[in-house]
């Protein structure tokens, strides 16, 4: 393989690892698994769409629609959802900055569930006490593209001025 190439490869394997405190091996445990059967202690990382959050006097816990993650643990946009999760972190996070629609992956334990409401629907939600709660940058048209999506910058033009 010639050595341009070889970087070539390097790089792109690169942009499709997680960030570093996302990265490890987790139990492949669903939410709706935890929603159904005890997974205490069992290590996870889900992400999804923030739908609200409420800092407590010792924690903050974050209300979560899960979506499956992309090899960069991102969550990947879609029409569906195997269901919701509450993730709990020690300490204070911003409400102005983590707010509704945004996308975070987090890693932690499970412990238990806890009862709540969908609108008027009785729900489950599976409670993981997060050691890391990664809050992704808003998509826009340049990080809109899936993950495996090479990112190469191409400039075109002589320099000159107009």
């Amino acid at each position: 393989m010639r050595p341009t190439a070889a970087l070539l490869l390097v790089l792109l394997a690169a942009c499709l690892r997680p960030p570093q405190n996302l990265a490890g091996r987790y139990d492949a445990i669903t939410v709706r698994d935890a929603q159904n059967t005890p997974h205490d202690g069992a290590a996870v990382r889900w992400g999804g769409t923030l739908i609200s959050m409420k800092p407590g006097r010792d924690e903050t816990c974050f209300e979560i629609a899960s979506f499956p993650l992309d090899a960069k643990a991102r969550p990947r946009p879609s029409d569906e959802s195997p269901g919701r999760f509450i993730a709990c972190a020690k300490g204070f996070y911003e409400p102005t900055v983590y707010t509704p629609g945004r996308d975070v992956t987090v890693v932690g334990a499970l412990n238990g569930t806890i009862p709540g409401k969908v609108g008027q629907y009785d729900y489950q939600y599976p409670r993981v006490d997060a050691t890391t709660v990664y809050l992704w940058p808003e998509r826009t048209a340049e990080n809109a593209h899936p993950a495996w999506w090479p990112s190469v910058g191409i400039s075109v033009g002589g320099g000159g001025h107009f």
